[in-house]
C-alpha cells in the first residue's frame, strides 16, 4: 500500500512544543502531535472504494492487512507525525474557549492526481484537546457519518467524504440520549477525507487570545493552498479570503435546503473553512416538511439549528469569522459589505434553487409568490418534502385542477394523513396547482424536459434516519449487508432504481417517535 505522503499543515504551521498526550490548554500552536490508540481487533465493516481510488489506493490495497493497520490507527505510516487541531467555537450562541479535535487524529496529507487530501481518523483515541471525553466513538455514530458523507456527496452538497468503517473490536461506554442510562457499544473509527478540515474554530481561538501572529500564518497558509487565485501580501487578500469563505457557505446551505438536510449543530467549530459539510452528528433529514424542525435532542427547546434558520445561523457564523479575522484587515467596512451580500445573494439563491426545484427555467417576478405559497402549503398537513418534489414533476401544462381531490394524485404518495385534505386544506392546495400549471404554460420547454431538469434537482432517494437506523440495528447485530446495500443505493440518488423502490416512502410509523430515528444526541 503506497500513497504520495505531501504533508504541509504540520510542517509550515507552529506545533505544540509539548508532545504529552494530557488534557490542556495549547497556546501559540495551530496542533498538537498525538498517536492514535491501538485497537483491540480491528475489523473492516466498509470501504468506500470510489474515496480510495480518489486518494491513489486499489481495491487490492483496500483488503490488505495494512489498511486495515492504518486506518484502525494501529500503524502510523513512516515519515507520517498525527496531529489533533486547536480551534475555539461557539456553541449554541455562547462562547466556549478551547475546543480542538477531541476525537479526531489527522494522519497525513495525501497528493493523489494533482489534488491534495487530508486524512483524519475520528473515534482513534484521546487528544489534548478531549477534556473530559475518551476520544473514541460507537458504531451507531460512525454508520451514521460513514454513509451520510459519501450519501451528500452524490447529492451534489459539498462535503468532506469518508474512506471507511472499521470496528475496533473494544467497547465504549455512552449515555446515549444524555439521561443517566450509560450502556457499552461496539466501538469504531471512521476515516474522514477532505482537502482540509480547519474550521471557523481554528481563527477564533486566535482572535480569542489575541494571537494575531499565529493566526495570520494559519490565514497565509489557507489562502496559499486552498484559495491560490488571491495573491498574498496585503490586507485586501484577507478581504478576499473571506469574500471566498462566505460564497462558498452560501452554496452549502442553499444545497442543504434543497435536498431537506437538517445539520443539527451549527456550532462555528462546525463550519469548514473551506464551505464543506462536516461533523456528522444528530443530522436529519425532513420527513414531513417543517421549517421548525430539528434532529438535535439538545436543541429541542430553542430550536436554534432548525432547518428554516440554516441560513441565518450560517450568516451569524460568518460574523465571527469577520469579528476573528477583523485584526488582520483592520477595517470593518468590507467585512460588512461582504455579510450583507451574503444575504442579499442567499435569497436570490434560494430563489433560484426553488425555481429548479419546481422546473422553472423562465424568471418571473411573481415567482416569490408562487414559492411562498407553496411553503405555507406543505404545512397545512404533513407532507414529505422529498416525495412530493420528485413526484412534482409528474404535474404538466395540460394537467387539469378540477373539482374533488384528482388533481392531487401525482403527489397523494407524499401525504402522511390524506384524510386531512379536505375543506378548506384542499381549497388551498387546489388554488396553488392552478397557479403552478398555469406558471408552467409560460415555460418554452416541454413536459419531458423540464421533468428531465427536475428529477436532477430533486432526489428521490436520501439517507432518512430510519434507514441509517435499519442499518445500525443489523450492524450491532453483526450483519452488515445492509450498510453496503445503502451506500450503493445513495449512490445513485437522482436514478429511479426500479428495484429500490421499497426506499421511497415516507418514515413508517414505528419510526415517528423511535430513538435513532427521531431523536438523537450528540453522543457518539
Amino acid at each position: 500500500m503506497k500513497l504520495n505522503i505531501q504533508d504541509t499543515f504540520n510542517q509550515e504551521l507552529p506545533a505544540d512544543p509539548n508532545r504529552n498526550n494530557t488534557r490542556r490548554q495549547v497556546e501559540g500552536a495551530c496542533y498538537s502531535f498525538v498517536t492514535p490508540k491501538k485497537t483491540a481487533k480491528p475489523q473492516l465493516v466498509h470501504v468506500a472504494e470510489e474515496v480510495a481510488s480518489m486518494i491513489g489506493l486499489s481495491e487490492e490495497d483496500t483488503q490488505s492487512a495494512a489498511f486495515l493497520e492504518v486506518f484502525s490507527g494501529n500503524k502510523v505510516l513512516e515519515g507520517t507525525d498525527p496531529y489533533a487541531m486547536c480551534y475555539g467555537g461557539h456553541q449554541f450562541g455562547h462562547w466556549a474557549g478551547q475546543l480542538g479535535d477531541g476525537r479526531a487524529i489527522n494522519l497525513m496529507e495525501v497528493v493523489h492526481q494533482d489534488l491534495r487530501w487530508t486524512l483524519q481518523l475520528k473515534g482513534a483515541g484521546e487528544t489534548p484537546y478531549s477534556r473530559s471525553a475518551d476520544g473514541l466513538a460507537v458504531l451507531r455514530s460512525s454508520i451514521r457519518e460513514h454513509l451520510c458523507s459519501e450519501a451528500m456527496h452524490h447529492l451534489g452538497v459539498p462535503t468532506t467524504r469518508s474512506l471507511s468503517l472499521i470496528l475496533s473490536g473494544d467497547q465504549v461506554l455512552r449515555d446515549m440520549m444524555y439521561d443517566g442510562n450509560s450502556a457499552y457499544e461496539p466501538g469504531a473509527i471512521v476515516c474522514r477525507v477532505a482537502p482540509s478540515f480547519i474550521r471557523f474554530g481554528n481563527f477564533q481561538i486566535f482572535a480569542a487570545r489575541q494571537d494575531s501572529a499565529t493566526m495570520q500564518r494559519l490565514a497565509d497558509y489557507t489562502i496559499k493552498h486552498f484559495y491560490p487565485k488571491i495573491q498574498l501580501g496585503n490586507r485586501e487578500a484577507y478581504v478576499q479570503f473571506f469574500e471566498a469563505v462566505a460564497q462558498r457557505t452560501l452554496k452549502m446551505i442553499v444545497h442543504w435546503q434543497r435536498v431537506g438536510f437538517v445539520h443539527g449543530v451549527m456550532n462555528t467549530d462546525n463550519l469548514s473553512i473551506l464551505g464543506l459539510t462536516i461533523d456528522y452528528g444528530p443530522y436529519g433529514w425532513l420527513e414531513g416538511y417543517d421549517p421548525d424542525w430539528t434532529p438535535n435532542t439538545t436543541d429541542r427547546q430553542f430550536r436554534r439549528y432548525r432547518f428554516g434558520q440554516q441560513a441565518e445561523i450560517a450568516l451569524w457564523n460568518l460574523y465571527q469569522l469577520a469579528n476573528a479575522l477583523y485584526p488582520l484587515i483592520e477595517d470593518t467596512k468590507p467585512l460588512e459589505s461582504a455579510l450583507e451580500a451574503f444575504k442579499e445573494n442567499y435569497q436570490q439563491a434560494y430563489l433560484q434553487m426553488m425555481r429548479e426545484k419546481l422546473g422553472l427555467q423562465e424568471a418571473l417576478a411573481d415567482d416569490n409568490g408562487l414559492i411562498a405559497k407553496l411553503e405555507t402549503n406543505l404545512q397545512l398537513t404533513e407532507t414529505d418534502m422529498t416525495i412530493f418534489f420528485r413526484n412534482l414533476s409528474k404535474v404538466g401544462k395540460t394537467s387539469e385542477i378540477a373539482e374533488g381531490d384528482a388533481f392531487l394524485a401525482p403527489v397523494r404518495e407524499a401525504f402522511y394523513h390524506p384524510e386531512e385534505l379536505e375543506d378548506g386544506v384542499l381549497d388551498k392546495w387546489r388554488e396553488w396547482f392552478g397557479f403552478y400549471v398555469a406558471r408552467l404554460s409560460v415555460e418554452t420547454i416541454s413536459d419531458e424536459e423540464r421533468k428531465e431538469a427536475m428529477n436532477k434537482t430533486n432526489p428521490k432517494y436520501v439517507l432518512r434516519n430510519y434507514m441509517a437506523q435499519l442499518a445500525i440495528d443489523a450492524a450491532t447485530a453483526g450483519d452488515y449487508r445492509l450498510v453496503n446495500d445503502l451506500y450503493e443505493l445513495l449512490k445513485k440518488p437522482y436514478a429511479e432504481q426500479v428495484d429500490q423502490e421499497k426506499w421511497f416512502a415516507k418514515r413508517p410509523e414505528w419510526a415517528r417517535d423511535k430513538v435513532g430515528c427521531s431523536m438523537l444526541s450528540c453522543s457518539s
